[in-house]
């Protein structure tokens, strides 16, 4: 299903601005940098009642906000992952731009933040049962460059434009001092058919021209910066 865009409003500069039955906050709780106030409930669980004029689906999807400032107080392997939490499930085409126009794109996010969007239930974690045994594509953009294909990328996972969607898991952009980096997580990294007909739809729907490579995520977690890649694309 090919996603239509729907009219877009202004981002705002200081932070997200997305309410759905937000709780009372107190005074000195100020939201996050990237983050959609809210309720946990809205975070993570899709919508119910989809009104018929909306356009669902195929699968629900959840953004998750990992912020510089949780991770830095992280300094232990175990505790890898545990400062990641969940933003906001949508459902539907309408819901997603009403999220996207209201939060920060990646050239506006602090050094350091990673910022996903996967499928419903998947934890963007090695350890999560659905990723354990995939890996990532990975491509580089100079910094501050990555907001066009972040969107991209978005929209052919939620629209269904990859011919081995099934494969996928979801995809993170990682905010970093001299580039920006986007990966698209699977699930199966032994599929080598299903994994390099991704890396290459992918890099048509970006217009990218550089190599990239795909690396499990075993060799990752065992070797970390010295992985290889296992496919090429």
């Amino acid at each position: 299903m090919v996603v239509e865009d729907a009219p877009k409003t202004s981002a705002s500069e200081d932070q997200a601005k997305t309410e759905t039955n937000p709780k009372p906050r107190e005074e000195d709780d100020e939201p996050e940098e990237g983050e959609i106030v809210g309720d946990e409930e809205s975070a993570s669980k899709p919508s119910k009642g989809i009104a018929p004029q909306s356009h669902a689906l195929e699968h629900s999807w959840t953004f998750w906000f990992d912020s510089p400032a949780a991770k830095s107080a992280k300094t232990k392997q175990e505790d890898w992952g545990s400062s990641i939490r969940p933003i906001y499930t949508f459902s539907t085409v309408e819901e997603f731009w009403s999220i996207y126009n209201n939060i920060r794109h990646p050239s506006k996010l602090a050094l350091g933040t990673d910022f996903h969007c996967f499928k419903y239930k998947i934890e963007p974690k090695w350890e999560d049962p659905v990723c354990a045994n995939g890996g990532k594509w990975t491509v580089t953009f100079p910094k501050g460059k990555s907001d066009t294909s972040w969107l991209y990328t978005l929209l052919g996972m939620i629209g269904e434009q990859f011919d081995h969607g099934d494969e996928i898991c979801g995809a993170v952009v990682n905010v970093r001092n001299r580039q920006d980096k986007i990966s698209i997580w699977t699930k199966n990294a032994i599929n080598e058919a299903a994994q390099l007909s991704i890396g290459k739809q992918w890099k048509g729907f970006l217009d990218y021209n550089e190599t990239i490579g795909f690396i499990f995520h075993e060799d990752a977690m065992r070797q970390e910066r010295s992985a290889k890649n296992k496919y090429v694309a």
